[in-house]
């Protein structure tokens, strides 16, 4: 399989992060809203990906810190859903060895775990206010963020510990998926352990 089969999911993954949600156009958006998102992405993994991915929803976090932290969170779980698409189709195309399709199939499996763990993290920040242990439930919240990156590390790990070859096209589609993934959950949890 050449690099050129491969270039549509790719796009995909890179449409994603390039897209912007219209959740709010840049002039309905309060100065204090965005400074307060920009103020809390520099606490982040990578703060420009913070910024561009939750800028759109400005409007909508204002300058609470627990909605900032649930759309994060759901920023990272649209693409691991999108990423998850990316790899099944993967798996089917042609060329694809028997070895490739197991590992694909392994990280479809440890995505989907990544995202209820990330939605279970949604969950249990919504109901901080209401905790009587506030303290116990925002452990929780960081468990369950800290899972679903050991879940996104683990799809590599099936394509990096083979002594078969992997066709490096496949590798970089799926290094790219994520490393991207990763990278929002880990942006999420970094605000997550702000609150």
């Amino acid at each position: 399989m050449d690099g050129k089969t491969l270039i549509f999911p790719f796009l995909a993954i890179v449409l994603f992060i390039t897209q912007t949600p219209t959740a709010a156009k840049e002039s309905s958006r309060p100065a204090a809203y965005t400074n307060f998102i920009k103020t809390k992405c520099n606490i982040t993994t990578n703060p420009s990906l913070c910024l561009k991915t939750l800028m759109p929803y400005a409007s909508t976090v204002k300058t609470n810190p627990r909605i900032l932290c649930k759309e994060a969170l759901k920023v990272a779980i649209k693409d691991a859903r999108s990423a998850s698409l990316i790899f099944w189709n993967l798996k089917k195309r042609e060329g694809i060895s028997k070895y490739e399709a197991g590992a694909i199939r392994d990280c479809v499996e440890a995505v989907k775990t990544a995202v209820h763990e990330l939605k279970q993290t949604v969950n249990t920040i919504g109901h901080l206010s209401d905790a009587e242990d506030k303290e116990s439930q925002l452990h929780n919240a960081i468990s369950y963020a800290s899972s679903a990156l050991t879940n996104a590390e683990t799809c590599i790990d099936g394509f990096s510990e083979s002594e078969e070859k992997v066709n490096p096209d496949v590798k970089k589609v799926i290094d790219k998926s994520i490393t991207v993934i990763k990278t929002l959950a880990s942006n999420a949890l970094s605000l997550i352990s702000d609150l």
